[in-house]
């Protein structure tokens, strides 16, 4: 296949989930400017800019950038001390240098230290959020609906109506494969023109099903020159000046590097290629994209978990999916924003319902279950933690405890890790040391990601008394998936089917389809 092939059929595979994530983002990058007490539009543009700048120059595949919910706190807190969104850009500017330091001194490695039990429970755990704050859509509500006394419950039948009619399109569309697979018409898009439809029909028989204005996508419309001009803020740089700026850019680079990294590990775990991204690479890049989007008057930029987790739901294969996605996001702001503006909310909180259900999956906490309470305590406790608390503090939980029972198993095992150099050798020799733990994740994956395609590599437990169960999934990822799209050939020497006595795991095994045993 020549590369203008390539091109399109890459094209081809990504432009429906680009389409899908469009959608999604769209409601989402408007919310979170009125949350952060900012200008519409400066959501807006942090779409497109995370879309179509930080898409271009990100080496992650599946990853969404955007405007982040978990920064809008900190940046309505901002602007009300500073007095005008203008100041506020000067924070934006100072966030986006600290970020290219930090990818300068490589702390995008940090996440690699992250165990996996950790990052899918930060996963199930935005699932169930995503459930949770999705429902008072659904139900044509902007207040969580008290499910307790069901009679003082406020429900607007019209959205409800589309939302379960949204859910059943999607549900059924995808349950038959010829449908399923015509991926330029993905079932959230059939589901978004069928809610406009019904929607219209309310509305033209003056029904008192039609759904509210403010139930709409709202998409700021200048109907003059003077409107079209305020609606676009630039940056007052005498910001600089003021001690508020530097301390809120520099608190800002660390919680939106931080959600970053997990959102990139995240994506990462998603991409059914396996492939990993250069993570201080992607400092750099978001942090070249907020100083452009303060520039310009956006918002500041992270990459994005829903946004990131709908991409790959929805089949992506290629960052060109996040490209469509800003392109898509820039297209139809100028062009069409009234036609948009009859989408009702409840139509895409049907489809980030889905995607939270995929999220959280009863067969994922079913799964850790049978992994051991090692694996388990830590994974739960992450969830838990996420949806009470917030996303870092989630992840801190899940860290520390993951640590406390890998110092227990360390006061009566040791472990190391041996290489053999990459560059000139006919055979490369992986040993694996007594005890392999998470904590040996970022060598082990800097290793494999070195190793050039047709080459030949031999991994080697047969020292091995224990193996996480994060170490054995990336070894089989890179032998299953990885080698085999590399022409990489693997021999695995001396693993175990069973590490049960030394970390309470059940059965865990190394499966491989093509191996010989030495």
């Amino acid at each position: 296949m020549n590369p203008l092939q390539n091109k399109k059929q890459l094209l081809k595979q990504n432009f429906s989930s680009g389409l899908v994530v469009f959608l999604i983002a769209l409601p989402l990058c408007l919310g979170i400017a009125v949350a952060s007490g900012a200008p519409p539009l400066s959501g807006i543009l942090s779409g497109i800019l995370g879309g179509i700048l930080i898409g271009v120059l990100s080496s992650s595949h599946i990853s969404v950038s955007g405007p982040a919910a978990g920064l809008a706190a900190i940046v309505l807190n901002a602007i009300t001390e500073l007095g005008s969104f203008e100041l506020f850009l000067c924070a934006g500017i100072v966030a986006g240098v600290a970020q290219l330091l930090l990818g300068i001194i490589k702390a995008g490695s940090l996440t690699n230290y992250i165990p996996i039990a950790v990052i899918e429970g930060m996963l199930a755990g935005i699932g169930i959020m995503i459930i949770l704050k999705q429902i008072p859509y659904a139900f044509g509500n902007e207040s969580f609906p008290d499910f307790m006394n069901i009679s003082t419950m406020e429900i607007h039948f019209g959205a409800f109506i589309i939302a379960i009619l949204s859910l059943a399109v999607m549900i059924g569309w995808d349950a038959i494969p010829k449908l399923r697979n015509i991926k330029l018409l993905p079932s959230a898009l059939i589901a978004v023109i069928i809610s406009v439809i019904v929607n219209d029909i309310f509305v033209y028989f003056d029904s008192p099903l039609a759904v509210p204005a403010v139930h709409l996508v709202q998409i700021p419309i200048p109907h003059t020159l003077l409107e079209a001009e305020n609606l676009i803020r630039f940056p007052d740089f005498s910001g600089f000046l003021n001690s508020i700026v530097w301390v809120t850019g520099i608190t800002i680079a660390i919680v939106a590097s931080v959600e970053t990294l997990l959102s990139i590990e995240a994506s990462d775990r998603l991409d059914k290629h396996r492939r990993i991204t250069d993570t201080n690479k992607e400092l750099r890049v978001q942090g070249f994209g907020n100083i452009i989007a303060a520039l310009v008057g956006a918002l500041p930029l992270t990459a994005v978990i829903i946004r990131s987790s709908a991409n790959a739901n929805a089949g992506a294969t290629h960052k060109l999916s996040a490209i469509v996605h800003g392109i898509l996001f820039l297209v139809c702001a100028l062009t069409i924003p009234s036609l948009l503006n009859q989408i009702p909310l409840a139509s895409l909180a049907a489809i980030l319902l889905i995607i939270g259900y995929k999220l959280t999956r009863l067969s994922t906490y079913a799964r850790y279950w049978k992994k051991g309470i090692y694996q388990f305590i830590p994974f739960v406790a992450t969830v838990l933690a996420v949806v009470f608390f917030d996303l870092l503090k989630g992840v801190g939980l899940g860290l520390v405890i993951s640590l406390i029972f890998i110092l227990h198993g360390n006061m009566k095992r040791s472990y190391y890790l041996s290489r053999e150099e990459l560059a000139d050798a006919d055979e490369i020799i992986l040993e694996l040391g007594e005890e392999v733990s998470f904590l040996n994740k970022a060598a082990l994956k800097k290793t494999l990601k070195n190793i050039q395609p047709n080459s030949k590599i031999t991994i080697n437990a047969e020292r091995a008394i224990y193996i996480a169960s994060d170490i054995l999934e990336l070894l089989e990822d890179f032998t299953n998936v990885y080698a085999q799209e590399n022409n990489i050939q693997v021999k695995l020497r001396g693993f175990k089917y069973d590490y049960e006595n030394q970390e309470g795991i059940a059965h865990t095994n190394v499966r491989v389809e093509h191996r010989s045993r030495i």
